[in-house]
């Protein structure tokens, strides 16, 4: 062990060289005075021969003098004293150097955490006993008093400071003034102050509850408010383009307060907090939670001892690397990750790696600029005054080390407040040191004095504002290659941001704040549409075709008697049908999607009206033969005579509540686009990136509802057509002379239909598969149409020539020739009508005369056995010679002659006329 020698025992200079290597060198007491040994009796400062490192020294002068330098030295592990460059003397009294017995003392009761969550004392008790000294001998500052620190170990627990703090009350001497450290601790000591009317000056609390005057009326602070940490973070946020963010704290009320405070500040800004965790002792949990929910920017609220438990979690979770990013508290040690804690089960490698990288947001507690403040230091005369203080510890082990300007900074701030204080309480007749727990004139001065404090400290600029929190700028670092390396300031006060740009990251750059989603459109694939389009066409050319030649040949007899212009109107609506396939497969791949509503509603009205007009035609030439030719008799003759004008009404009527229905749904309800999103697909390849895959649809809001209206109407029409179909197969009629091939394609219609409609409806999801069902039922549902309805015409006239000659004949005879031919028509038809019903009557009459010639026959024979039985009697004759009456009759088949006679007698043959043409 390193070790020092006595100043009394070493009286030889021989003796001296025989001294350890490490063993500090003689101290020679200042003239006229001596030494005093702490914690020794005279006995043992008699027999000591070395004193232990850390062992402390102070100096004492005899008589009317006093100490000038340093008046306490300690001794360091590389064998030499503190501040041994600057020299100890007594002097005599005068106005430069003040008699000890003389000053008063006014003393301060401070709590240091030398060990807990925050071990911060082990720097700021140094710094602040530092800064005493100094005050202490300034003769320009409180000249007539001595400030006096009287401290514990507050161990950064509330509990423990609790009893601390009742004896510093309750113990003499009366303590003028209460310095406090962690924010835990602060909330007590401040919360109980206003009681005793005691000025709280606290330099390491950063809790925003202390911000509260109504709560904490007597409260200061050099360190400034955690949340002067939110404005940089949320900087940085908005810098790297982050939007969503997650949060994990320890559950104390310093980091409640902040995490209220950050997340009333991400919100005004458009940020949001997805996840939000908090822990009391054990984190696991919470970060487990934190994988689980996919966070990838996370700020860490917690004290230094439960960081570690924290990252320890983060490295078995693999919580850490280029997908995520860490925000913690910058007032950590620098080496905080690298120091054992038997409380977790990492190693310093593990802890190393789960660290990298993550970024802190400080205080700035160091005067970046060489400036002499109020205490004639600069920032680095501080710290190398500080490093000989702490004799040669490292500072990264030294806890408190970044915050020891804030302490230093903070007796600064209490002395010079006080001295503030001496001329107005001397015009009130009141000193400093008549200040009790009872008297409330003195801390309002006090609380005057440090309310309107402004110097310039080893920290930056000391002033406080109306909540009694020091205002600063912020350091922001980042944690590169196991240091901390500035990569910028920001100060919240002007809003400005200034970035060094040499942050480095793991991966390309900084990380997205999720998984980052890459919306892709589901589109139509275009090799289907292509050639769904290709058999489309042909089959509008087709249509176009059948129309020519329906009406190029409207003056055929036969075309006439199929009723061309229904034909004409079932070709039309079958290319409307086409054409609605074309829109069908347009989406987001053709054109843009502000014009996606257009096509939607082409969709719908030529698929409805081309549905109307095809199906709609024939459905009117099938109800109509159904309603004329398979009535009862005595209504046929009545119904057979069909007027043109009866069919385009039927349709016209189908068409017209198709139209009215299509414009009431777009006017209660229009169709919008809507876009469905399908389940994430993540991508080939390590890609911190998802897929997720949208399609568009046309739709409204009942949509539902409304195709259910109209597929329940198209597929009650549909039904009936097929139940028409089928009951007039057997009909022949030359009015409409194509129903059975108008049955039969309903038949393919109606099929098709019934198919494809509720599988479309399955398959919305799949664009390829509903394109394909749609669309391929309306190209083949069209193409039987048009073959079935058409092709036997053109065949029929073709190979039999009718077309021709009806041609000719028309080009002979003009347009009045037709006009004659169809009175003449109707002529024979009425004609036929009145032969039918004279035929009819001859039948019946016929039919009566029959009768009677069977009952005048029966008579006949029953006359003829009387008779017969006398001429037995008389004359017998074999049996064979008289026939049987029954065995005269006609074969069947063939005419009676009796009929024949009667006939000749009373129908006149040759008076009927040709009865049918």
């Amino acid at each position: 062990m390193c070790v020092c020698v006595s100043v009394l025992a070493v009286r030889n200079p021989i003796e001296i060289a025989k001294l350890p290597k490490w063993s500090c060198a003689i101290i020679r007491p200042p003239r006229d005075g001596g030494i005093r040994y702490r914690g020794l009796t005279q006995e043992q400062i008699r027999n000591v021969q070395i004193l232990p490192v850390d062992y402390e020294i102070e100096y004492i002068c005899r008589g009317n003098r006093v100490i000038v330098g340093p008046k306490v030295r300690k001794c360091l592990p590389n064998g030499t004293w503190t501040d041994i460059t600057l020299h100890s003397r007594c002097r005599k009294y005068s106005l430069l150097y003040l008699q000890p017995t003389c000053k008063k003392k006014l003393y301060i009761g401070a709590l240091f955490p030398m060990s807990g969550g925050w071990p911060g004392g082990q720097a700021c008790l140094p710094s602040a006993q530092m800064a005493l000294d100094l005050v202490n001998n300034r003769t320009d500052i409180l000249p007539d008093y001595e400030l006096e620190l009287i401290y514990y170990d507050s161990m950064c627990d509330p509990g423990e400071s609790t009893k601390l703090l009742y004896d510093l009350l309750y113990t003499e001497p009366i303590k003028t003034v209460l310095m406090p450290g962690c924010s835990s601790v602060s909330t007590l000591v401040a919360e109980a102050a206003r009681m005793w009317n005691l000025i709280v000056l606290s330099y390491g609390s950063s809790s925003p509850a202390l911000s509260n005057r109504n709560r904490f009326p007597t409260f200061f602070r050099t360190h400034p408010s955690a949340t002067l940490h939110n404005p940089t973070r949320v900087r940085l946020f908005q810098k790297w383009k982050w939007t969503k963010i997650a949060t994990i704290q320890q559950t104390t009320e310093v980091f409640t307060s902040t995490l209220d405070d950050l997340e009333q500040r991400v919100k005004e800004a458009g940020i949001e907090i997805s996840v939000r965790q908090s822990f009391l002792t054990d984190p696991a949990v919470a970060v487990k939670n934190l994988k689980r929910q996919d966070a990838r920017i996370i700020v860490g609220l917690f004290y230094e001892t439960e960081a570690r438990k924290v990252f320890c979690e983060v490295f078995k979770e693999k919580l850490y690397g280029k997908k995520y990013v860490w925000f913690l508290i910058g007032w950590y040690a620098d080496n905080w990750f690298k120091i054992k804690d038997p409380s977790i089960n990492c190693t310093i490698e593990n802890m190393t790696e789960a660290v990298e990288g993550h970024v802190t947001t400080e205080i700035v507690m160091l005067n970046p600029e060489t400036v002499r403040g109020a205490s004639n230091l600069t920032s680095q005369e501080f710290l190398g005054a500080l490093m000989n203080r702490l004799g040669g510890k490292n500072p990264e082990e030294t806890g408190g080390f970044q915050e020891a300007p804030l302490a230093y900074d903070a007796v600064w701030a209490l002395a010079l407040a006080l001295n503030k204080t001496v001329a107005p309480l001397k015009a009130k007749g009141r000193r400093l040191e008549d200040f009790n727990y009872n008297n409330h004139d003195i801390t309002a001065e006090i609380y005057r004095a440090l309310n309107t404090s402004s110097f310039e400290g080893v920290s930056g600029h000391v002033v406080f504002d109306a909540q009694g929190s020091r205002m600063a700028m912020t350091l922001i670092e980042q944690l590169q290659g196991g240091s901390y390396k500035k990569i910028g300031y920001y100060d919240s006060s002007q809003k400005n941001l200034s970035w060094f740009g040499n942050d480095v990251w793991i991966g390309a750059g900084p990380p997205a704040d999720s998984t980052i989603v890459i919306e892709e459109f589901r589109y139509l694939s275009q090799k289907l549409f292509a050639a769904v389009s290709v058999f489309a066409g042909l089959g509008i050319l087709l249509g176009i075709v059948c129309l020519t030649f329906n009406i190029y040949n409207s003056n055929v007899r036969y075309i006439q008697n199929s009723q061309p212009y229904l034909n004409n109107m079932t070709a039309v609506g079958c290319m409307m049908a086409l054409a609605a396939v074309f829109p069908l497969g347009i989406d987001g791949h053709h054109i843009h999607r502000s014009q996606f509503t257009v096509v939607c509603q082409f969709r719908l009205w030529l698929l409805g009206l081309g549905f109307s007009l095809a199906y709609g035609s024939m459905f009117t030439k099938i109800w109509w033969v159904h309603n004329l030719f398979t009535k009862k008799e005595e209504k046929k003759e009545k119904r057979k005579h069909l007027e043109p004008w009866k069919l385009y009404a039927t349709v016209g009527v189908l068409l017209a509540i198709d139209v009215l229905s299509l414009m009431i749904w777009q006017i209660v309800d229009p169709l919008h686009i809507t876009v469905e999103k399908f389940t994430r697909e993540a991508p080939k390849g390590d890609l911190d990136v998802l897929i997720q895959p949208l399609l568009e649809h046309c739709t409204s809001e009942k949509m539902n509802t409304w195709l259910g209206v109209v597929y329940g109407y198209k597929g009650l029409l549909l039904l009936l057509g097929i139940f028409l179909a089928y009951e007039t197969k057997s009909v022949s009629t030359e009015k409409i002379n194509d129903h059975r091939a108008v049955g039969m394609a309903i038949y393919n219609v109606a099929v098709l239909c019934i198919i494809t409609a509720p599988v479309t409806m399955i398959l919305t999801s799949q664009q390829d598969a509903s394109f394909a069902f749609a669309a391929l039922a309306i190209v083949f549902s069209v193409y039987i149409t048009l073959v079935v309805l058409f092709v036997p015409k053109m065949r029929r006239l073709i190979t039999r020539g009718e077309w021709q000659s009806e041609q000719q004949d028309t080009l002979k005879t003009g347009s009045s020739t037709n006009n004659n031919d169809e009175e003449k028509s109707r002529q024979l038809e009425r004609e036929n009508r009145e032969l039918q019903k004279i035929i009819q009557e001859k039948e019946q009459r016929v039919s009566e005369l029959r009768n009677q010639l069977v009952e005048r026959q029966a008579l006949r024979n029953r006359r003829r056995p009387s008779s017969g039985t006398n001429q037995n009697h008389s004359n017998p004759s074999p049996p064979s010679s008289q026939p049987d009456p029954k065995s005269l009759l006609p074969p069947p088949g063939y005419p009676n002659p009796a009929d024949s006679k009667i006939s000749r007698n009373h129908c006149h043959n040759s008076q009927i006329p040709l009865l049918y043409k």
